[in-house]
């Protein structure tokens, strides 16, 4: 089944969000949840991490979704006009979004990321502005840690931002405000793993089951047991990691939107579903090190070489 796509006009600018969904001022922990047959196990720490602001509250809170649509087949990418409301195209080579060769995300960005943590924690100036493309687009920044991958830390926005400051700002919003991890540390940059997820072709589902698990993420809106509305999202990847299907999913979702209730079939068919897809990229430290090893002496960063990788 096909959703229907359309382009969510821009309401809010730079709303904040986690990988998994809303964050309340108090939620309920994680654990086990039963709900008739079905058994939905919620991880603590690896599906990803909380909404950094609210996103509605109450039947007059607004949420940005996103600005930015692309459509299916060859379809352009859009931008909503905020005066206007008309569309206009945004350049990109020819092909889809699919096509590994026409990806707008690459490994620069992460490195970027990289750049903007490194300097932040030694006390450096901020880098100059990258040279890879400054479009606007609803963009995520996850960290994560070990041999294992563990998350530690993953915030975003599905309001289009500039890539460049984008980028910037929530590097290190996800490396230090993740209200689930306390602020990322010099002593675990060498550990550190960096994804950047740009997000694409958001459609209408046609019902909570009308998307595909790994292949696309999942905004859902909800009406809650307090009759409040609330929303979740959960990047693409997330399900496919936790061997979740697509009830485990929901169920999931709806627990981390702050729902309490116990969740039947009846009520999962009251969600408005959003899918959407994303480009992602991600890199270790050592390749962030490799790539700049020019900038780097003896496992010290200079700020003047790393100011001229983009100069």
């Amino acid at each position: 089944r096909m959703g229907k796509r359309r382009c969510v006009p821009p309401l809010e600018p730079k709303l904040a969000a986690g990988c998994c969904g809303v964050k309340k001022p108090k939620l309920s922990g994680s654990g086990t949840h039963s709900h008739g047959n079905q058994t939905t196990t919620v991880p603590s720490s690896s599906s990803g991490p909380l909404q950094n602001h609210q996103h509605t509250d109450g039947n007059n809170g607004r949420e940005n979704v996103s600005d930015l649509t692309l459509g299916p087949g060859n379809s352009p990418i859009t931008r909503m006009n905020p005066t206007s409301g008309a569309l206009s195209p945004l350049s990109r080579p020819n092909g889809t979004a699919n096509s590994t060769k026409n990806l707008v995300v690459t490994a620069e960005m992460c490195c970027y990321c990289f750049d903007v943590l490194y300097c932040h924690l030694y006390g450096f100036p901020q880098p100059r502005l990258p040279r890879f493309t400054n479009d606007p687009y609803p963009l995520f920044v996850t960290w994560k840690t070990g041999r294992d991958k563990r998350l530690r830390g993953c915030i975003g926005t599905f309001s289009a931002m500039n890539l460049h400051s984008g980028l910037r700002e929530y590097t290190l919003t996800s490396a230090l405000k993740d209200s689930r991890f306390p602020p990322l540390t010099r002593e675990e940059l060498p550990k550190l793993f960096c994804s950047v997820s740009l997000l694409t072709n958001f459609e209408d589902a046609s019902d909570y089951l009308d998307w595909e698990v790994g292949i696309h993420g999942i905004r859902i809106e909800f009406i809650n047991e307090k009759g409040v509305k609330r929303t979740a999202t959960y990047l693409p990847e997330v399900a496919k990691e936790q061997d979740w299907d697509q009830i485990q999913t929901i169920d999931s979702l709806l627990r981390k939107g702050g729902f309490k209730a116990p969740i039947t079939n009846d009520f999962r068919k009251t969600i408005k579903l959003t899918r959407y897809r994303s480009e992602k990229v991600t890199i270790s430290y050592a390749e962030y090190m490799a790539s700049r090893q020019h900038c780097f002496q003896n496992g010290t960063l200079h700020a003047p070489p790393l100011y001229n990788h983009y100069s």
